[in-house]
């Protein structure tokens, strides 16, 4: 086949570009996906992928978990297995969960490649092309290609320090009904959140679950970071209240290790069955093996005491990257994660971090920019910092590093506008003024 031409694409060097599904379109790759090469390069402090350390974990508790399941239950481990999961293993989830509010029974949890493929079941099963998803702005990247690739709309509802607002949630809805539109559910990273760091009240989470029930939303909780608190725990899932109108997705790879490609939704009875359906369909079942090993890694070691360490890895480095973030750059604002993997940075006006990337992987640093985190395009005042992966030290320096550029930014800024107005910088080299609130 040669080469199509198209009057608005000219030149296309793939011969089956026209051969698509329309929802191929909304294929991207990610930002936070694309800068993984770059990244991983020894030279380069990364700042931006949320890998979790997974060093921290002892490599025996996994290696005789293993060991035990290939000399007990190795033909079984090999075999196809069930669409909905080993139950087993789901029976130890619910013990998972309950360490965040949820009772809930084995027969409704579906267990997923991961928690991002229990995500793309979901939109499978409720998107239509011009559905609108509601989300908090910022949000999780990838949820948002996925969306998309169901050719639905993203709408931001804003957040503060406290998550989500009920009021903008109320404005949202209303205005979209207003429209015409048809709002499927509300995607929410309720802990420790997604790039943002903060954490959803507890009032809040009740105001919201009301909300959605005055409007017949769905809630899709997407919870990898809840167990990963440092100085106090999140309050009890959303889940915990809510059975009828809430879909809960969790995940081993944050408090074990992503490489097994285990995680779960529990769902509501009707929408459980569907999700099994679908989890067929797509890869007919998950791993009998990676299931089987994280269920005798459960029955067998110290998980809580495993999950009490990670922790205190992630606290150590949270505060690395604070303790950084105020000797290098004190007046910028971020916010102050009590869990999880990131924080939130906001730039002085004038700055663009996407822009800015590149300067700074040249200074061999890396992070992700905020227009990753937004379907529209806003963010480019923000950043999201990972403290999860590099340590202590290299945070400093990645820190050291990203300042350096800051300040040739600034002295761009003040080159081409022709007046110091635009330079925060002090003769200290420190920024003078703080810009706009943090989210």
């Amino acid at each position: 086949m040669t080469a199509q031409r198209s009057p608005q694409t000219g030149n296309n060097l793939d011969p089956w570009y026209h051969h698509y599904a329309e929802r191929a379109a909304g294929l991207r790759a990610s930002e936070v996906r694309a800068l993984f090469a770059v990244a991983s390069r020894p030279e380069v402090v990364s700042l931006a992928g949320g890998m979790p350390f997974v060093a921290a974990l002892p490599p025996d508790l996994v290696i005789n978990a293993m060991d035990r399941v290939m000399r007990q239950q190795g033909p079984v481990a090999l075999q196809y297995g069930s669409g909905q999961g080993v139950p087993v293993l789901r029976e130890q989830i619910l013990e998972v969960m309950a360490l965040e509010g949820i009772r809930a029974h084995a027969d409704d949890v579906v267990v997923t490649t991961g928690s991002q493929h229990a995500l793309e079941l979901v939109s499978k099963l409720f998107l239509d092309p011009g559905d609108v998803v509601l989300s908090e702005g910022p949000s999780y990247v990838t949820a948002m290609v996925i969306f998309k690739s169901y050719q639905a709309e993203v709408d931001h509802v804003p957040m503060d320090e406290q998550g989500l607002i009920p009021e903008a949630l109320r404005q949202h809805i209303q205005r979209l009904k207003g429209a015409g539109k048809t709002i499927k559910f509300l995607y929410t990273i309720p802990n420790f959140h997604n790039p943002a760091g903060v954490t959803l009240s507890w009032a809040r989470r009740l105001e919201i679950l009301e909300i959605a029930r005055e409007n017949d939303i769905l809630v899709l909780e997407d919870n990898p970071y809840g167990l990963l608190y440092f100085d106090r725990p999140a309050p009890d899932a959303m889940r915990s209240v809510e059975e009828d109108g809430v879909v809960y997705l969790g995940t081993f790879s944050k408090t074990l290790a992503p490489g097994f490609r285990v995680g779960w939704a529990l769902a509501p009875h009707a929408i459980r069955e569907k999700l099994v359906l679908a989890n067929e369909a797509a890869v007919l079942s998950p791993s009998s093996f990676s299931q089987l090993v994280i269920s005798e890694y459960l029955a067998t070691a110290d998980w809580k005491g495993q999950i009490n360490t990670f922790r205190g890895v992630y606290h150590e480095r949270k505060n690395a990257l604070l303790d950084a973030l105020e000797e290098y750059l004190p007046d910028l604002t971020w916010t102050n994660p009590n869990g999880g993997f990131y924080v939130w940075v906001t730039l002085p006006k004038g700055l663009d971090s996407k822009a800015m990337l590149p300067r700074a992987v040249k200074e061999l640093v890396a992070y992700t920019p905020g227009t990753a985190f937004f379907a529209d395009g806003d963010g480019r005042r923000n950043m999201r910092l990972s403290f999860c992966y590099p340590t202590p030290d290299h945070i400093r320096v990645g820190i050291r590093r990203l300042a350096t550029v800051l300040r040739d930014e600034l002295d761009l800024l003040e080159t081409f506008a022709g007046t110091g107005s635009l330079n925060p910088l002090r003769e200290d080299g420190r920024f003078s003024s703080p810009p706009a609130d943090i989210l």
